[in-house]
């Protein structure tokens, strides 16, 4: 059934958000998710899960700051249970494999801990080690015993720059955590690119435009086949790759006002203050995605944009369909559209892809 006329910006009531996930896409709504991925058989399967009221559509969903923990947890909650349902799909000839068991759990395990060692105590360490270089930082005096049994104040092994003065609020404080937004940037994109340039990595990056572009399409008002959704942009003002570059400078700014306290708690305050950091990038991103008529917050995100292009591809129309059934799903468990609009596609043999090969 094909839709008449396209709905004006004002109808819209929900701001829509998806991932991409092993040849498919994840799509949320305010009262349930839906995930679609194409089999090694080109079949398209979906996974639909409803979504909690108190979460997605309570006082938290409504409560500026604290509605930013829900992206986290869509990021690590929603999503990691999503790609490794579609890991599952996307192996389903592979009878001994199954991600949802403890190899999966193992994998997420493990993959948080290099995220934290590349994203929190990488940066960190070696923002202090150039701090410490550039002299903005100095090593902690040290108390020793002298033979006459008294106390000594000497200044620290220079070698054991972890061990600086810690720093109060102040420039020299800021430049430093600068330094570490800078490094922590730094490896994000190198981390994108390289992920970008794998074989499986350009495909998911692929389903991720085709995400934007179906999010974009039905933000137009227009009709969600995959002739009219390619004609889309593939970058989007609310993408979770915005959210990690809004992140990082925000992060600047907050850490700058704790300056550097010792390094121990210096890691601390890294992962402690990640909801307060994720609540204001959240409600920058929200801001200037309904502002984007101003000329001056077109000017702003246009960085957030610029990034988005190591992360998403051109989608072919038959990734744009599998997000298009995502999101139709989604639209159905809200009463939008209806079961007949929503149906899944059938299977087309010729466009099916295993990961890992060629």
């Amino acid at each position: 059934m094909e839709e008449k006329t396209k709905r004006e910006a004002g109808e819209l009531k929900f701001s829509y958000g998806g991932q991409a996930v092993i040849e498919g896409v994840m799509m949320r709504g305010a009262h349930s998710m839906a995930v679609a991925v194409r089999d090694p058989n080109g079949q398209i399967v979906v996974h639909e899960q409803p979504l909690s009221a108190t979460l997605y559509r309570g006082r938290i969903a409504r409560t500026p700051f604290l509605r930013g923990l829900i992206g986290l947890w869509d990021a690590m909650g929603l999503g990691i249970r999503a790609l490794m349902w579609s890991a599952d799909v996307a192996l389903d000839e592979e009878e001994d494999v199954s991600f949802n068991g403890p190899i999966g759990w193992a994998t997420i395990a493990f993959s948080l801990l290099i995220g934290v060692g590349l994203f929190f105590l990488l940066p960190t360490t070696a923002a202090t080690g150039i701090g410490n270089a550039l002299g903005l930082s100095t090593t902690a005096d040290e108390i020793i015993i002298d033979e006459n049994g008294n106390e000594v104040i000497v200044e620290g092994a220079s070698s054991n720059f972890l061990a600086y003065e810690a720093l109060p609020i102040g420039f020299d404080a800021f430049v430093i955590n600068l330094i570490e937004g800078f490094v922590q940037l730094g490896i994000l994109v190198v981390y994108i690119w390289f992920v970008g340039r794998t074989t499986d990595g350009k495909r998911i990056f692929s389903y991720h435009g085709a995400e934007h572009k179906t999010i974009n399409a039905y933000e137009a008002g227009d009709e969600l086949t995959p002739e009219i959704v390619s004609k889309y942009p593939i970058e989007h003002p609310r993408c979770g790759t915005a959210f990690l570059l809004t992140v990082v400078f925000v992060s600047v700014f907050i850490f700058s006002l704790i300056g550097r306290p010792p390094f121990a708690l210096l890691i601390l305050s890294r992962v402690l203050f990640i909801p307060i950091i994720a609540g204001v990038a959240y409600e920058f991103l929200k801001y200037t995605a309904s502002n984007l008529d101003k000329p001056w917050i077109r000017f702003m995100i246009k960085p957030n944009l610029a990034l988005q292009h190591l992360t998403t591809n051109d989608p072919s129309l038959d990734m744009i369909e599998v997000a298009i059934t995502s999101f139709k799903r989604v639209l159905l468990s809200e009463g939008i559209i209806t079961e007949e609009e929503a149906e899944i596609p059938p299977a087309n043999p010729e466009v099916a892809y295993s990961p890992g090969g060629d």
